[in-house]
């Protein structure tokens, strides 16, 4: 069966003459009043005619047909100033929709169920080695079943699917992260997403984990007040994804702001890998690049929560993560002309605070003349920006103005989201024909 979903062009913005039909500008203008919901917390229906550039005409339907949807509520009257009526205050109703997510690493599964507000639900987490695609998919398949039991019984026509992060090219880049081939090549041959669909019975869209991440951000976190962003996940390896006009971009294979693939200079580490070639950022700005500097100095056992207890190597592995990092953070200030990088990582948000501290200074002096470093902003979730990512993937397809693009080619391959019926206060009813 076929999805449609809603695309890029606002009829706000005058651009139903290019062939959209009205129920594509209706159901664009329903995301983008969501969105604009979503970014202010609450609003009355004035607030947000002024900010979609919408009449109030317009936005009062477009608020009933949400209302009847389940996914706006009515917070009660607020005075606007000292003139005039108490305006009605809206807000999202978390309860609207559901989605389950799973973020796989190399020695990380992680699973979560959110609501339409980004709350985490439930998160379980299994620290292994990742195994095989088929063992990979039974582990899933009883945590997503649990999950699912958590949402009541009359909201669960209302999960809209189970998003999957995960890296491309598990079997890849492995000298770099000191891992054993053997253990991943089966996963750059493996439909994973159709066979997971198939055994938990949900629909299944699948991103890179860098641009599920990124999603999140913008749907949950800093974009909600900014529109251009690189943004960098630092974890077991490192991975990213560019927002540009309030949009995720993927590029042609999904890969758009994966930083980790930018050549870069060799670490002054004494523990580095030396590949045989020009070094990428994932082998230096890595977790995977911290623990074998640990090693190296004798403390392998220090957790992540625990770091202080090993500050001197800790902060050695950090300046060369900063060095490593600050040409393709610049590179990208130049190429894209974005204004700010949101950095986040699997560290203690302290750890990232540091890192952050500790590259800013570094980007002014590298600069180029007649220019400026981008901004450096604090990622909002830390080690579940992964999880809270692919959890957002169905719910920013369903919900998001110009999602139009995103997990394309897992659809193809393997989903089946599309409408459930048409069963009242039913999200893909509303926004998916």
């Amino acid at each position: 069966m076929a999805t449609r979903r809603a695309g890029q062009h606002g009829a706000g913005q005058g651009s139903g003459g290019q062939g959209a039909s009205s129920v594509h500008i209706r159901h664009f203008n329903q995301r983008l009043i969501l969105q604009r919901l979503r970014r202010l917390g609450e609003a009355s229906r004035a607030d947000l005619a002024r900010a979609a550039g919408l009449t109030n005409t317009a936005v009062g339907e477009i608020i009933k047909q949400l209302e009847q949807a389940g996914l706006v509520r009515t917070l009660g009257k607020k005075h606007e100033g000292n003139r005039g009526q108490p305006a009605t205050m809206l807000a999202l109703d978390p309860r609207g929709a559901y989605a389950i997510g799973v973020r796989l690493d190399r020695t990380r599964i992680e699973t979560a169920l959110t609501d339409l507000g980004g709350n985490v639900l439930s998160h379980v987490t299994h620290d292994r080695t990742l195994p095989a695609p088929g063992e990979t998919v039974e582990l899933l398949r009883e945590d997503i079943a649990r999950m699912v039991k958590l949402v009541p019984a009359t909201r669960r026509q209302r999960i809209t699917g189970v998003g999957v992060a995960r890296p491309d090219n598990l079997g890849s880049w492995l000298t770099e992260l000191d891992l054993p081939a053997e253990t991943f090549a089966p996963w750059n041959s493996t439909a994973f997403s159709p066979a997971l669909s198939q055994a938990c019975g949900l629909p299944v869209i699948e991103e890179n984990d860098g641009t599920a991440a990124a999603i999140a951000e913008l749907f949950h976190g800093q974009g909600r007040s900014v529109d251009d962003f690189l943004y960098v996940f630092i974890g077991p390896a490192i991975g990213g994804g560019l927002v540009l006009g309030g949009q995720c971009v993927r590029g042609t294979n999904g890969n758009a702001g994966d930083i980790g693939m930018i050549p870069v200079g060799p670490s002054t580490l004494a523990s580095a890998v030396r590949p045989g070639q020009s070094d990428i950022l994932l082998g230096r700005a890595s977790l995977n690049a911290l623990r074998r500097h640990l090693r190296f100095a004798g403390a392998e056992h220090v957790a992540l929560d625990d770091l202080a207890s090993a500050e001197a190597p800790v902060l050695e592995w950090l300046d060369d993560c900063v060095d490593a990092l600050c040409a393709p953070l610049l590179t990208a200030r130049a190429l894209l002309d974005v204004p700010a990088v949101v950095v986040d990582s699997d560290l203690p948000p302290d750890w990232t605070d540091r890192l952050i501290a500790a590259a800013a200074p570094v980007l002014a002096a590298r600069v180029a003349e007649a220019r400026t470093p981008p901004v450096l902003l604090r990622g909002s979730f830390g080690a579940m920006a992964g999880a809270l990512g692919a959890a957002t993937l169905p719910l920013f397809l369903h919900f998001g103005p110009g999602a139009s693009n995103i997990g394309t080619a897992s659809l193809a391959m393997g989903g089946h989201l599309t409408s459930t019926g048409s069963q009242e206060g039913d999200p893909y009813a509303l926004l998916v024909a």
